[in-house]
């Protein structure tokens, strides 16, 4: 028999299936096999934060391809005036709130730690740990947005945020260098039951104390399991 554990992280309780947990391993085998094939990053998007006006070059070299680029992408990336606000400005006098792209990435997610989170509590769940990964309000709340109806779909969310293997498929360069980077990617996929998982910590991924120039950047993947 299958015991679950409730782990409490802010108000919302995330499951952890301890013994009897052969339906779990299994949809975990077959999650990371899934993850071997080329993974489709959605919405990435990429934030400029300096002290003052200051023209900014963002380069971004994937281990896969692009899907989508906005605005476009020249060679020798995207060249933008940056203002402290967060406003980007092109050559053309046309302003961006951030800089977009899609890819499909030769990335493997990562699954051994997480949360095992309950559909209905995704929102809740999202806003403690993207605070708890640097993430300011508006940039979680248009994170939140654009992932919560897929979510909340699910009876329950395996969630993963990946780290090394993600800044391995996408070399992100930023001239003049910043001070702080901060980059958040979810890793996902959907179950009818609570898979267990070892809890993961989420304190130590980023430094959050975006002094300086800061870019941010987050995104993420939903893997079929």
């Amino acid at each position: 028999m299958s015991i679950i554990r409730n782990i409490v992280i802010g108000t919302v309780a995330v499951s952890a299936v301890l013994g009897g947990g052969g339906w779990a391993l299994n949809k975990y085998l077959e999650a990371a096999n899934k993850a071997a094939e080329p993974l489709d990053s959605r919405s990435p998007i990429i934030y400029l934060y300096p002290e003052e006006d200051t023209e900014v070059n963002v380069q971004l070299d994937l281990d896969g391809e692009f899907t989508v680029l906005y605005p476009k992408y020249p060679e020798g990336g995207w060249t933008v005036t940056a203002a402290p606000d967060g406003t980007l400005t092109d050559e053309n006098g046309r302003n961006y709130d951030y800089l977009y792209w899609e890819g499909m990435l030769n990335m493997e997610a990562d699954f051994s730690e997480g949360f095992c989170v309950p559909g209905e509590d995704s929102a809740e769940f999202l806003e403690y740990a993207l605070d708890e990964l640097g993430l300011n309000e508006s940039e979680a709340n248009t994170f939140i947005m654009y992932w919560l109806p897929e979510l909340e779909a699910n009876e329950y969310n395996v969630i993963s945020f990946q780290t090394e293997n993600y800044e391995n498929a996408t070399n992100l360069q930023v001239f003049p260098e910043p001070d702080n980077v901060i980059r958040v990617n979810m890793a996902f996929y959907g179950s009818d039951v609570p898979v267990e998982i070892e809890p993961q910590d989420l304190s130590s991924m980023n430094d959050v104390s975006r002094e300086g120039f800061t870019v941010v950047e987050w995104g993420g993947e939903s893997v079929e399991p």
